[in-house]
């Protein structure tokens, strides 16, 4: 696989530092990335996607010892789960620093931080030396990128520069868990399960779906979300396809090589001109949680 050049990397980080927009790869999707602690450079963020500032974005970090700069505290359990799951896929939610605009946070003084497990964004953010904001690199509600080539089709001239190191490897978005205010709350599901998690922490509550109009503490809970423009039906096994010309979406059968694959195929369908896709509903178990989930949102079809 091919990675950015060091001085794509340098340039990358100047324009971070400048206030712009790098859109970088994450092992789950590419990420539209912005320093943290600039709010004008945070802004713009929401103005390149359409995103509402209802939606809280999430926080990346190259190493524990960035992760005080936004996190005002710090409990044991984020102590154990870090040790455990990072870098990786699980995004904590946490009590935030008060030099953390507000609009990264929807207003909320609680802040979604994670350490991406992917040399090129964790090299990205070292080389900037401040935490960078960064939700998933695509217009709002719409499918989430998983190539370079999706961002550039999604944002255009949007975005500053785009880093390209190939697919992403997980395929969607990380696990969301609060751990504020001594409660441990599964807020988005992923594909680190409730179950890992509990053999860490022990129980685990789960989050429920935020009132319209009000602060999300947790990115991609909006009920529609991830959908390609093309009508998506989510079928039990037995259900009859839909009437006229569609797509019926075939995937593996574990959770790991579905969710890599999930939104380069829905890209790939959206693209094809049909009147729907469909796909299979997965098990209603901890480990296709996460699919369900991305796959529920997608499927809701608008009023």
């Amino acid at each position: 696989m091919t990675y950015p050049s060091k001085a794509e990397l340098a340039r990358a980080a100047g324009i971070l530092r400048a206030g712009g927009l790098v859109a970088f790869p994450t092992e789950t999707v590419y990420g539209l990335g912005a320093n943290a602690l600039d709010e004008a450079a945070v802004r713009r963020i929401y103005e390149a996607k359409g995103r509402p500032s209802t939606s809280p974005l999430i926080v990346h970090i190259a190493d524990l010892e960035m992760a005080p700069q936004v996190a005002a505290e710090w409990p044991k359990a984020a102590q154990k789960l870090a040790a455990r799951f990072w870098p990786g896929p699980l995004t904590l939610i946490l009590r935030k620093r008060l030099e953390v605009p507000a609009l990264v946070t929807a207003g909320l003084d609680t802040v979604g931080v994670r350490m991406p497990a992917h040399p090129v964004a964790l090299e990205l953010i070292r080389l900037v030396g401040v935490p960078v904001a960064a939700p998933s690199a695509n217009r709002f509600m719409e499918i989430s990128p998983t190539t370079a080539e999706h961002v550039r089709v999604a944002l255009g001239g949007r975005v500053d520069c785009i880093l390209d190191a190939g697919p992403c490897e997980v395929g969607i978005e990380s696990t969301v868990l609060s751990l504020v205010g001594g409660r441990r709350i599964l807020l988005r599901p992923g594909m680190i399960s409730q179950r890992q998690i509990e053999e860490i922490i022990g129980p685990v509550d789960l989050g429920s779906q935020p009132a319209d109009g009000a602060g999300h503490v947790a990115p991609g809970l909006h009920q529609r979300h991830y959908a390609p423009k093309t009508p998506l039906y989510l079928l039990d096994a037995r259900e009859a396809l839909p009437e006229g010309r569609g797509r019926l979406l075939n995937f593996p059968g574990e959770p790991e090589s579905f969710a890599a694959s999930l939104y380069s195929e829905l890209h790939a369908a959206d693209g094809e001109g049909w009147e729907w896709i469909a796909i299979r509903k997965p098990p209603a178990t901890v480990e296709w949680a996460g699919i369900l989930d991305r796959l529920t949102r997608a499927s809701r079809h608008e009023e």
